[in-house]
Order: C-alpha cells, then sequence, then structure tokens
C-alpha cells in the first residue's frame, strides 16, 4: 500500500496532568516526525489523534483507547504509532489483547522508542518480553506507593485531599536529627463544624435511622459545610469516617477482628487522639471513589482529636450493616406522568410520586405527588398539600391534547419558551457569578473565624465578628436571588426540539398508551 493511502492512528498516554517529561504534546510531536521520516509521501489528514491524559497504563478503561479500537474495528486506520509500547499498556494480558486483536484487522503496531517488527514471529515475542518489563514496572512502582504509605501512616499526617467535616488542615514545621525543617499537614477541629458531626453521631445512635438523623438537621438548620442542607448520603459518609473515632482500646480490637492493617502498637491506642486511615477509597477518573474493604485500609493513630468513642463508633458501623439489608429501594413505575418533572410551588423542591395500596373502581391505581422536602422536615419547612397525581395527570393529558388540535397555538407556545431558553442563558451566567460569590465570602469567613481564634480577647475581636456578620448577611442575600432563579428555570433549552417532535405526535401515542 503506497504511503498516500496509509491511515495512521496515534495514540498518547500520561498518567498525570503535566507539561513535563514525555508530554501528550511531546510524544504526538514525535510519532509525527517518525511518520514524516518513514513514510514521507503520507497525508496529513490521514493521521489520527487518540490522547489520554490523566490515566494509568495498569488497563484499558480509558476514554480515548476504547475509541480508537472502535475507530480501528471500522478500518478508519491501518497502521497504529504510539511513542513507546508502556503508552498502550503496563499490563501484560491487555497488550497480548490488543496484539492479537490488531492482528486479526490487519493493523499494524509499530513503536517508535522500541524498533520491532511485529510482522515476524520474532518481533512479536519481543514485543510481548518488552510489555512484561512494563507491567513488572507499574507493579514495582505501586508496591514502592504502598511501602512509602507505610511509612507516611508512622507519623499519622493528613495528606490532603477534601479535609473532613468538622476539621481543618494546618500545616506545622518539625525539626529533623540532622537539623532540617520539615512540613506537614495535620488535622484541628473546627468547633463550629464539630457540633453538626457530634449530633450526627448522638442523633443516629438513638434513631438507628438516617432518615430520621436527615429529618433531624433539616428541622433545626443546620447546615454542610457550603451551607445546604445534610444529605443521607452525606451523612452516611461522616459516619463511615474513622477519622472521628478516638483510637482508644475498643478502637483497636474492632480494627483487628475485621482484619484491618493497624501500623501501630497496641499501646498507641491510648484514648489520646483519633484514627487515621490510608488507602481508604478507590478512585477512578471520571468515576465515583469507593470505599476499599477495611483489610486493605492501612490504620494508624493520627494526630488530631478523635470525637467518637470507639464503643460507639463500632455501634455506628453495625446499625448501618443491619439497615443495608433493609435500605430502601426507589420504586420503579410508570405509573407518573410527571416523574421527575415536577417541583413544589412553596420550597422549590423535587415532588416525587407516592404510590398507595388503594384502587379507583375502574382498576387504575392511586397516586399523588409528595414534595420531598415535606416530606424529610416532617413538614416543618413544607406543609405543601399533596396532589392527587391521576387526575393532575389526566388533566395535563387533556390540556396537550387540546394544544396538539391547534397546531398554530402549539407552535406560538412553543417558539416562545425558545426565547425564553434564550433568555435563561443570562440568568445562568448569573448563577455562576452567585456561586462564585457565595464561594468567595465563605473562604473570608473561614480565614476570619481563624484569625478570631489567634486575636481573641483583643482589641481586633470585635471588628473580626462584625466583618462576619456582614458577609454572612451578604450570604443569604445572594443565596435568596440564587433560589429566584433557579426557581423559575423549568426546562432545559435543548429539550425544546424533542418537545415539538414530541407533541405534533401527542394523540397517536396517547392511543397506543390507552390500547
Amino acid at each position: 500500500m503506497n504511503d498516500e493511502n496509509k491511515r495512521f492512528a496515534v495514540y498518547s498516554r500520561k498518567s498525570r496532568f503535566t507539561g513535563k517529561g514525555e508530554s501528550i504534546e511531546n510524544q504526538i510531536e514525535l510519532c509525527r516526525r517518525y511518520i514524516n521520516l518513514n513514510y514521507p509521501n503520507a497525508s496529513e489528514k490521514n493521521i489520527f489523534i487518540y490522547e489520554d491524559e490523566g490515566f494509568s497504563g495498569g488497563n484499558t478503561d480509558r476514554p480515548q483507547f476504547k475509541k480508537m479500537m472502535d475507530d480501528a474495528s471500522e478500518k478508519k486506520f491501518n497502521v497504529l504509532i504510539c511513542y513507546r509500547l508502556d503508552r498502550i499498556s503496563r499490563n501484560i494480558g491487555d497488550f497480548a489483547k490488543l496484539i492479537d486483536r490488531l492482528g486479526e484487522l490487519g493493523i499494524s503496531f509499530e513503536s517508535i522508542k522500541e524498533k520491532f517488527d511485529t510482522d515476524s514471529s520474532l518481533g512479536r515475542a519481543m514485543m510481548y518480553i518488552a510489555s512484561v518489563f512494563s507491567q513488572l514496572e507499574r507493579e514495582t512502582i505501586a508496591e514502592r506507593i504502598r511501602d512509602n504509605m507505610h511509612e507516611l501512616a508512622k507519623t499519622g499526617r493528613w495528606l490532603g485531599g477534601n479535609t473532613p467535616t468538622g476539621y481543618r488542615s494546618v500545616q506545622v514545621q518539625t525539626i529533623t536529627v540532622d537539623g532540617k525543617k520539615r512540613s506537614s499537614c495535620m488535622l484541628k477541629i473546627e468547633e463550629s463544624e464539630m457540633t453538626a458531626v457530634k449530633k450526627i453521631f448522638e442523633k443516629f445512635l438513638e434513631s438507628e435511622s438516617l432518615t430520621a438523623v436527615e429529618t433531624y438537621m433539616i428541622q433545626n438548620h443546620i447546615k454542610t459545610r457550603k451551607g445546604k442542607d445534610f444529605s443521607r448520603f452525606s451523612i452516611k459518609g461522616i459516619l463511615r469516617n474513622p477519622v472521628y473515632m478516638i483510637a482508644d482500646s475498643d478502637a483497636w480490637e474492632y480494627l483487628s477482628v475485621l482484619g484491618a492493617e493497624i501500623f501501630a502498637e497496641k499501646s498507641d491506642f491510648d484514648g489520646n487522639c483519633g484514627v487515621m486511615a490510608y488507602n481508604k477509597t478507590l478512585q477512578k477518573k471520571g468515576k465515583t471513589n469507593k470505599i476499599r474493604d477495611i483489610k486493605e485500609w492501612i490504620i494508624t493513630t493520627g494526630r488530631h482529636k478523635g470525637v467518637v468513642s470507639g464503643k460507639e463508633w463500632k455501634q455506628v458501623q453495625e446499625c448501618l450493616e443491619r439497615n443495608s439489608v433493609k435500605a430502601y429501594r426507589k420504586p420503579k413505575n410508570n405509573t407518573a406522568l410527571l416523574s421527575g418533572l415536577l417541583y413544589c410551588g412553596d420550597c422549590g423542591h423535587y415532588m416525587r410520586p407516592k404510590i398507595y395500596n388503594s384502587f379507583y373502581k375502574d382498576g387504575e391505581k392511586k397516586f399523588s405527588y409528595l414534595c420531598e422536602m415535606k416530606e424529610k422536615s416532617r413538614r416543618s419547612e413544607c406543609s405543601v398539600s399533596n396532589p392527587a397525581g391521576n387526575e393532575l395527570d389526566a388533566e395535563v393529558i387533556k390540556e396537550i391534547s387540546k394544544l396538539e388540535e391547534d397546531k398554530k397555538e402549539l407552535y406560538y407556545i412553543l417558539n416562545k419558551a425558545k426565547k425564553t431558553f434564550s433568555d435563561g442563558r443570562e440568568s445562568n451566567t448569573e448563577i455562576e457569578e452567585l456561586n462564585e460569590g457565595l464561594n468567595v465570602n465563605n473562604r473570608k469567613i473561614a480565614s476570619l473565624v481563624e484569625n478570631l481564634t489567634e486575636l481573641e480577647k483583643t482589641v481586633a475581636d470585635k471588628y473580626i465578628i462584625k466583618k462576619i456578620e456582614e458577609l454572612h448577611a451578604e450570604n443569604e442575600l445572594l443565596k435568596k436571588r440564587l433560589y429566584e432563579l433557579i426557581k423559575n428555570l423549568k426546562i432545559k433549552s435543548v429539550d425544546v426540539n424533542y418537545i415539538t417532535d414530541t407533541l405534533t405526535v401527542w394523540e397517536s401515542v396517547i392511543k397506543l398508551i390507552e390500547v
């Protein structure tokens, strides 16, 4: 095949976002030079670039790699080029599958750093050997990281990330034996937030119910760090976090029985500090963090204070395990027409269908729409009446059917809606500005609170308190305006064309459903 007719795929990968070393840009540029040198008549339009930055070579679960293989199946290219073998994969199994798949598709593979002829058995064998060493390097790096984590565990320091609710990260300096200064971080209790954390543990031990705790927090206007209501999910995250557990003898016994790797002596669990857990979550780009099995955790005593005894923390975990067996499962139903579309006119929260175990004479099951805030707060924050779902849906169908009869009226309403969506873009900009204003004010308040602890009982403290109150008042105004804007955004502009197409065939669709 002539160079002019050849189509090239250039694949590049880097584990971290950085411009240093073998950056994505450098890899692509080197591959382009390789193509120009070895295929001088190749056309630039026949070079397809695939780049995954921030993804490990331990597996092939990468968006651009998957797209490249899909394009390979469609024969969009016939030569795959990469900077080095380990850019494709550091796993021998994945690499072998790739070479086999490329062979089936008649696509040749070339690495510009390792000169192997994939058409010969010796060349393929050499590639497999090189990939074995890539996997060995990956596993060696993983072992080295784990060894480093063991060493860090000895210090009980905070290694960064999202600071747990109730704590703030502070930098401390220590002097080593050779006289050098070393900086590290540790957690320090943030009393205003920790009060909420203690209340969560207290109420859960009383009720053994996440829903009951959520209701209590809403009714008593206890908010998160960002000024939002505590959800069942955020409450459970706090209850599951061992950072709040006091490192006492009960904690030692509980963690030992579960098989956690405790990197401290039993005598260190003397009740004077909290527990620190490393390697607790499995983090993958683009996916929700998952909690690892406790046997994979690295446990040590931290440099912070715990707030929940080991005995209480054990009770909480056992209760959560019991509840998980009988956890609420959102029922699937196709009864409610407005499910996912209806919001409360009083508080603006989502209204979900509530199905009853009773029927109308024609056999139709009864249901209503229930405001989630009304349900969660036990009517303390919202007491709107539950609209009868069957009747409301019937009215909506009736009104939409009328629109379908009068095409001019239908298109007038939809075109008017499009204009509303266009105007809504300005609202979206203002929403972003309001959120940024809230974030800036919250950072200022946090900084002032920190200064207040240092300048307490001085002339400056009253001025700091006054400034905090001013920022808080400003935040309340920003939140009020933010709520008004969000409440007025009823529907997304991207849905207009879909709605138009659907409503123009509404009558025939309804007839099919009724049959």
